[in-house]
């Protein structure tokens, strides 16, 4: 019975870890990049759905620094912007390995 009680608490408890340590130790251009990727990652498309108040939502910033970083990220080439959709371009992933 407490394994699987553990095991119920192991992975929420594995998430907030690493949320804190994000916030604590990642710049946000680096966790809002990462955020991306990983997103891309989990539905298998380079096209993320998603609003910039809904990512700064879950990176616990605000929408104002979200979509100044995210206009940086394309004219750095790295995305594209649309509304309510951002498109990872082929160069983003290369900029994850360095972080």
């Amino acid at each position: 019975m407490e394994k699987v009680f553990y095991a119920k608490l192991y992975k929420p408890f594995l998430e907030l870890l690493r949320s804190i340590e994000s916030i604590a130790f990642h710049k946000l251009d680096e966790r809002l990049l990462a955020y991306l990727l990983e997103k891309q990652r989990h539905t298998g498309s380079s096209v993320i759905k998603a609003s910039h108040t809904q990512i700064a939502d879950e990176l616990a910033t605000s929408r104002v620094v979200v979509s100044r970083l995210l206009k940086h990220l394309e004219n750095e080439g790295r995305i594209l912007i649309y509304r309510n959709e951002i498109k990872l371009l082929q160069g983003a992933e290369s900029v994850h390995k360095i972080l």
